[in-house]
């Protein structure tokens, strides 16, 4: 399956306990992330959806999800991978105090992954690679879901072309550090995380 995702996740604590069955959106806390995000623009609410609908937004669209320990957040501006992507990216790390967060993003033209760890609002692994240009960006200490993929660079495999899938590498690093589960995986407690539900804005 080809995936593009804009896609940050926050838990404050094990994602496998923080994601569960019954988790209640708080529609509150959503428009004040918002809000945050965007306080110089005109957020227009549009109703809610899912995350599965919401992974890859319109261009002039947002996606909030905020729950008791958690929060998502889905906009295609992470995707341009510039300061504003990153703004973004640190504002939704730090809006929920003492937790952990990962931005994804995966694009299926360029079949690229940007992966951005934080803990408690702090940046500690930034790591970009596409199938052509190998590795971009490499940046803080790898977390355990990514050190396979990097064995056979370690062992002296030229990064050009990336001898590992950016896809599957992206996909194995939200299962282990963002949902503790694969995102399209429906657990034996029947939570899968493309049915969590977000709010849905629109820049007016």
């Amino acid at each position: 399956m080809a995936w593009s995702v804009a896609l940050a996740c926050a838990s404050e604590g094990d994602p496998v306990e923080v994601f569960r069955p019954g988790l209640a959106p708080d529609p509150d806390a959503a428009d004040e992330l918002a809000r945050r995000l965007y306080p110089a623009d005109t957020l227009t609410g549009t109703g809610d959806t899912v995350l599965d609908f919401a992974l890859w937004p319109y261009e002039d669209e947002l996606f909030v999800g905020a729950f008791d320990r958690a929060l998502l957040l889905c906009d295609r501006r992470l995707f341009c991978l510039d300061d504003d992507a990153r703004r973004i990216a640190d504002t939704a790390a730090a809006a929920l105090p003492g937790s952990r967060c990962g931005v994804l993003v995966l694009h299926t033209v360029i079949r690229g992954c940007w992966f951005r760890w934080y803990e408690s609002g702090a940046l500690r692994r930034d790591v970009f690679v596409t199938a052509e240009d190998g590795v971009v960006v490499d940046q803080g200490e790898r977390l355990p879901a990514e050190r396979p993929f990097w064995a056979a660079i370690d062992a002296g495999t030229p990064d050009v072309p990336l001898p590992f899938d950016p896809e599957e590498f992206g996909l194995a690093l939200a299962a282990a550090h963002m949902f503790g589960r694969g995102i399209a995986d429906r657990g034996d407690d029947g939570f899968l995380p493309l049915e969590l539900p977000l709010r849905r804005y629109k820049h007016v």
